[in-house]
């Protein structure tokens, strides 16, 4: 064996190893004289804490259990001392508490399933892909088949919830079907808020409407768990490699055709966990979908916004406009958003019962106004505005006036200000007027410059 290899299979180092295969280390360890005691350990004083760190957490690492230590009781500990400790004592303490750590941690269970049985969803951020077409950011929408590894992929700028479950409706039109369960990550699309461990999760009611019209179910991992749904998480890289690198794209189009292209190459490989060709299992896979419901259902996100002075409401960084006739200012008037289409209506019907107020196509981006001007009907334009100059034609500025068109009229331009005579008095007018001392003619008055 080589030194690496004993030193791996002892847990010495190699240079320990070298020393003793060479001679030069003893064959036996020095004895401790009789009467002296063991030297005290700095890290002996503190295992009492390190010891109740690990019965809370027996898998928290040393390099935690040190920071706590320093920052929470201001011990002066190394860390090296922390993690020679804790090779002693994990196993002492997982002892008591009757587990064992180290065998379970990093593994986990392979799982099949049946056709149709199960898919899993997930997302991938494609960064900047098209910032040199203006759209900042591009999305990866993933849906694999957990029996074939058949799977699904659209690209999109937004993760919000009209787009996540359109999304889906592409999917299950690409596979033609449903599955019975959908394995999700903690995504707030999905749950409609984070709980403790162990307790049961609040779904999104969009998402339970959602999967009730589409008759399957929802399954949530455990949070950090991302083992659960690793066939998509697999298949997020697998689409980045052969779909995207090395590629040049100018539209979220080009994108998804780039990817229609490619799925018959990935359904014509042998897979290597299953060892089938994925377009056959594929077949048995699509054949056990359940149908797809006549009508579609279209999620919408739903908000109350007020309406301005300018009969325009804001939603998601953009404006749109409502009838002015229909409104008042101040308004609170509900939006329904879906991925295309941003409707507004009105919280109390209309004497025909309708509460629809406008409809308008949803905008890309951030900072668009979409105004039908048909709304602003009956508003002042600004057109009947009347301004009054005198009897004949406002001057221009770009012209001097005359002297006698006054000095009042010249002041108006400010380029002929500055040929009005300016009368000119010596300060003593003003103090024999004001009284604020003696008149005398004899008095010397420096003139204003």
């Amino acid at each position: 064996m080589s030194l690496r290899e004993i030193a791996k299979e002892t847990g010495l180092n190699r240079r320990t190893v070298s020393k003793y295969l060479t001679g030069q280390a003893p064959v036996a360890p020095p004895k401790r004289e009789p009467g002296t005691q063991p030297r005290q350990r700095v890290v002996d004083e503190v295992a009492p804490l390190i010891d109740a760190m690990l019965r809370s957490e027996i898998l928290l690492k040393a390099s935690v259990i040190h920071e706590r230590l320093v920052q929470e009781y201001a011990l002066a500990i190394n860390y090296q001392r922390v993690r020679i400790y804790l090779q002693e004592a994990r196993p002492r303490i997982a002892e008591e508490l009757g587990i064992t750590p180290g065998e379970l941690a990093g593994l986990h269970r392979r799982f099949e399933v049946v056709p149709g049985a199960q898919a899993q969803v997930d997302w991938g951020d494609e960064g900047q892909v098209l910032a040199h077409v203006g759209i900042p950011k591009v999305y990866s929408f993933h849906m694999t088949l957990s029996y074939s590894r058949d799977l699904f992929c659209c690209f999109t700028t937004s993760q919000d919830l009209a787009s996540f479950f359109d999304c889906h409706r592409r999917a299950f039109t690409h596979f033609g079907g449903a599955p019975m369960t959908i394995v999700y990550d903690r995504t707030k699309t999905v749950v409609r808020r984070h709980v403790a461990p162990g307790e049961a999760v609040p779904l999104h009611p969009e998402a339970v409407a959602f999967a009730g019209h589409y008759d399957f179910d929802i399954d949530v991992l455990a949070a950090y768990r991302p083992q659960g749904k690793g066939r998509v998480e697999r298949q997020v890289l697998i689409v980045r490699d052969h779909v995207l690198a090395g590629r040049a794209f100018s539209s979220i189009e080009e994108m998804d055709a780039a990817f229609a292209a490619w799925v018959p190459l990935r359904r014509a490989k042998v897979h290597g966990t299953h060892g089938e060709i994925i377009g056959h299992r594929a077949v048995r896979d699509h054949m056990a979908l359940r149908p797809l419901p006549k009508t579609p259902y279209v999620v919408a996100q739903r908000h109350l916004r007020h309406v301005g002075k300018d009969c325009l409401v804001a939603f998601d960084a953009n404006l749109y406009s409502v009838p002015a006739r229909k409104v008042r200012p101040r308004q609170l008037v509900e939006i329904r958003a879906t991925k295309s289409q941003v409707t507004l209506h009105s919280a109390v019907p209309g004497a025909s019962g309708e509460t629809l107020l406008a409809a308008h196509p949803r905008a890309v981006g951030r900072g668009a106004r979409i105004v039908d001007e048909s709304h602003w009907d009956g508003l002042p334009t600004g057109a009947g505005r009347r301004t009054t100059t005198g009897d004949g034609p406002p001057p221009r500025r770009d012209q001097p006036l005359g002297p006698e068109a006054g000095s009042l009229q010249a002041l108006l331009n400010r380029a002929a200000a500055a040929s009005v005579e300016v009368g000119r008095r010596p300060l003593s007018v003003y103090d024999e007027l004001t009284g604020t001392r003696p008149f005398t003619t004899n008095r010397v008055t420096k003139e204003p410059s």
